[in-house]
């Protein structure tokens, strides 16, 4: 045991982290050819080995980093470097449902900051955390990329798109349950384990799949759609709970720059920045 200068204990130094059972490590070794294969220089098939490592066992354990460093010829610092910089890389036992409740600001103020308080307190678990049975880990995250539906929830990265406090609770319970979930679009669930071996590159054999990929929706199209030359029929928003017919012309709102607005700096009644002099 060393003990330095402060009188802090340091403790004995963490033992070599052991090697798979050697079944296991015949397999993961030849699907590791196969993704080695892929690419000119070895290191950089790292990436889909930590998610092949990650598929035997739902997270990236001191072994798998150990099996990557080996085949990789790399050291295992250089392995944990990668593996703890992406958050896709779970780093402790996780569930077979990865819920993610998007709380970035326009999923947040649609609804995702209550869809994630409610769902801590519906499965009595933080962040990061997963339920006792081992079916869902929850966990927020900062975009989803799906704006356009927003509230969002992704499971083990499927869309559950617009999403209310009340259909989440019943989405992780069908899952804890084990009863079909269908996503609002893109393929059928898979567990996390299955998710990790297709993005490690392997091909997605459940049925139906590659037919039902390409999870955009007709809201994230229009504006490639408009790009292409497309026309698109117009259609008015109106406030929830009536307004005007759907075609009706809207009023005109000359933009911030045509017609600009009073503000804080341009408002003699409301003038901008601290009210007292710097020092008061």
């Amino acid at each position: 045991m060393t003990t330095t200068p402060e009188g802090v204990s340091l403790g004995m130094p963490r033992l070599p982290a052991p090697d798979y059972p050697a079944d296991v490590r015949a397999r993961l070794e030849a699907d590791a050819r196969e993704i080695i294969a892929r690419y000119p220089d070895s290191r950089s098939a790292l990436l889909p080995l930590l998610h092949l490592v990650q598929s035997q066992e739902g997270h990236v354990t001191r072994t798998g980093q150990r099996f990557c460093a080996e085949v990789l010829s790399l050291t295992t610092a250089e392995v944990a470097a990668v593996a703890t910089f992406y958050s896709m890389y779970r780093r402790k036992p996780s569930g077979d449902y990865q819920v993610g409740v998007c709380t970035n600001t326009l999923c947040a103020v649609m609804g995702g900051d209550a869809i994630f308080e409610a769902l801590q307190d519906h499965l009595g678990v933080g962040n990061g955390e997963t339920t006792g049975d081992g079916k869902v880990t929850l966990e927020h995250i900062e975009c989803n990329a799906a704006c356009d539906f927003a509230p969002v929830v992704m499971v083990n990265w499927e869309f559950f798109d617009n999403q209310t406090v009340d259909s989440a609770k019943r989405l992780v319970d069908d899952l804890r349950a084990g009863a079909d979930v269908e996503p609002t679009r893109g393929a059928r669930l898979c567990t996390f384990k299955e998710t990790a071996r297709i993005l490690a590159g392997f091909p997605d054999e459940r049925e139906g799949a590659v037919e039902s990929g390409g999870s955009a929706g007709h809201a994230s199209l229009v504006g490639l759609r408009l790009a292409k030359g497309e026309s698109t029929p117009a259609r008015v928003v109106h406030p929830r709970g009536g307004g005007a017919p759907q075609n009706q012309r809207p009023a005109e709102h000359p933009s911030s720059h045509d017609a600009p607005q009073d503000t804080s700096a341009s408002d003699p009644s409301h003038p901008a920045g601290p009210v007292a002099e710097e020092g008061e």
